[in-house]
């Protein structure tokens, strides 16, 4: 039977004086299916002893996050009770339930694979072998709807719900895995990449939700941190096990197979999660109307997003002195101010307003390591298909080692973030991509795999699958709870739309130096400066990363008197409340 409980953000049903600082404790009573209304919550107190949630285990700054109007203001929200509960979940429906959110992730990863792995054959059939920018296209359309509309299909979860909007992108993401089979038979590249698109919408929309779903179910503690930890571990995997079967389908079969492929599972998929997936998880809006939803907002945030990232990718195939390329991206940078403005107005904006500075600088500092990422990986292939003669089978099998080490990374990362500061865990993110970057970079022509290219692999997947549960752990316990589809987007925009503008960035630098220059190997010349952007990139989050923990310590040893003066005064430790 499904149970809506209106709940407030200062307090139970029951109570009108508790402080908005509460809301976590409130959620933990609702996941609880309340306490006895003679029982007072007070601030730092066990709501079940059973399932303790104390400060240690959340390492983010809540002071600047939930003064905001719009974190606390939750009147206008009706509070669902999953069915079944966190509490009354079987052992193995839950876990089937988190493989099956994980799986989005799995297969997001999977799909990016299967335009990079085979590139060369696939654009052999589309008439554009040989042309770096027209085949940089295949994998960055995908990635850059991944990033771009992951905003809209987080706020279409938090109003309409986070079940229903993930089944459906699994319906959307057969329909056109099945179409881009097909563009085999038109011969167009176009027709291709925009079909690529339209399988990165549907990603765009179940990974937010997916993670939402997660946020929301879970309280804040072990449990949340570990489900957090297993998403991000599976995402190497799923692009080993994307990368395998393409190069199968692409060397022995046909690659259109591999999307056809896709959209069979997606339909299972969605099947099973129709079953699995416990009801009610969310929150709802009361009324639904259109300002519910910030539609201005969105035309002008995804078009500058979608404008400034073509700009960059266009401008490699065509050169920066057409016209229309620099012409759309001053568009843009236009569109870009106006979404600010916008954003600052409208009732239910697209980006919260009151996410804090610490909340931006980590999000810059995650987007410059997934671009160098981006740039490691795609020409990563391109270096083993044109300098070392490699074929697509060896190709994909040489990132087997991503797969173990980025599961170790992952359930170790959702096993310590309650532990360690997220700043630690961020910083050895950025290290790790920044050497992953330079081991491939500087790889000698010709050197054996296991010299610089297999350390590269395991330590680059440390970079992946550290930052990726550290930020979205952290967003999701800013967040309040009916927006955690917006926690998870907000990650995930920054990782995808990184990976889809660092190929921009990189092939431009390509473009001008194999274009300028008179070595004799021009193609390894320009792989080499592409490589060398990524490691810059690499190199700018991590000085990006010192700077805020040298920051970050300098403001917390100020803080250390007044976080004294509070206890003395108390006798307890108000700070951590």
């Amino acid at each position: 039977m499904n149970k809506d409980l209106s709940v407030s953000s200062g307090g139970t049903t029951n109570s009108s004086t508790q402080k908005p600082e509460d809301f976590y404790d409130m959620d933990q009573v609702n996941q609880e299916n309340q306490a006895d209304e003679g029982n007072q919550v007070e601030e730092g107190n066990q709501v079940d002893e059973g399932n303790k949630v104390n400060d240690k285990e959340i390492n983010v700054d809540h002071d600047n996050d939930h003064g905001d109007d719009d974190h606390d203001d939750d009147d206008d929200y009706i509070h669902l009770i999953p069915s079944p509960t966190v509490d009354e979940i079987s052992k193995v429906r839950e876990i089937l339930f988190l493989l099956t959110l994980a799986y989005t992730q799995l297969i997001t990863q999977a799909v990016l694979s299967q335009s990079i792995v085979p590139s060369n054959v696939i654009a052999r059939d589309l008439n554009v072998l040989g042309q770096p920018g027209e085949i940089s296209w295949f994998s960055a359309s995908f990635s850059l709807t991944v990033g771009t509309f992951i905003l809209i299909g987080g706020r279409l979860g938090d109003v309409l719900g986070y079940k229903k909007v993930y089944l459906c992108s699994y319906a959307w993401l057969s329909i056109w895995s099945m179409i881009t089979g097909l563009t085999v038979y038109t011969g167009s590249n176009i027709f291709y990449d925009v079909s690529r698109s339209m399988q990165g919408l549907a990603l765009s929309i179940s990974m937010p939700n997916a993670l939402g779903i997660i946020g929301h179910y879970y309280p804040i503690g072990g449990r949340k941190n570990m489900a957090m930890g297993l998403f991000a571990a599976v995402a190497p995997g799923g692009f080993v096990i994307g990368a395998i079967f393409s190069a199968i389908f692409g060397q022995f079969a046909t690659w259109p197979w591999m999307y056809y492929t896709t959209a069979i599972a997606s339909v299972f998929v969605l099947l099973i999660s129709y079953l699995i997936i416990p009801k009610n998880i969310g929150s709802r809006p009361k009324v639904i109307n259109y300002k519910s939803f910030d539609i201005l907002g969105s035309i002008t945030g995804v078009s500058a997003l979608i404008l400034f990232n073509f700009s960059w990718n266009q401008g490699p195939v065509v050169g920066w002195d057409t016209p229309y390329v620099y012409v759309l991206l001053i568009v843009s940078i236009l569109m870009l101010i106006a979404f600010y403005f916008i954003e600052r107005r409208v009732e239910n904006p697209l980006i919260p307003n009151g996410l804090s500075k610490d909340t931006w600088i980590t999000l810059v500092i995650i987007a410059a390591g997934w671009s160098s990422f981006g740039i490691w990986l795609f020409y990563g292939f391109l270096y083993g298909y044109e300098i070392l003669g490699l074929n697509m089978i060896v190709s994909a099998i040489q990132f087997i080692p991503t797969l173990f080490a980025g599961l170790i990374a992952g359930l170790t990362t959702g096993a310590i973030i309650h532990k360690v500061p997220v700043q630690a865990v961020l910083l050895v993110s950025m290290v790790a991509f920044l050497v992953g970057s330079i081991l491939n970079g500087l790889r000698p022509k010709h050197s054996i795999y296991w010299a610089m290219k297999f350390p590269s692999m395991c330590i680059t997947s440390f970079g992946m699958d550290t930052s990726f549960p550290a930020g979205i752990v952290m967003l999701s316990d800013m967040l309040p709870k009916r927006s955690q589809g917006l926690a998870a987007s907000l990650m995930s925009t920054c990782v995808n739309y990184s990976i889809s503008i660092g190929l921009g960035f990189a092939g431009t630098v390509e473009y001008y130096i194999v274009r300028r220059t008179n070595h004799p190997d021009k193609t390894w010349m320009g792989i080499r400066s592409a490589q060398y952007t990524g490691i810059g990139l690499a190199g700018l989050g991590l000085v990006i990363c010192l700077l805020y923990i040298i920051q970050h310590v300098v403001y917390r040893k100020k803080d250390v008197p007044k976080e004294s003066n509070k206890l003395n005064e108390s006798g307890e430790d108000e700070s951590n409340v």
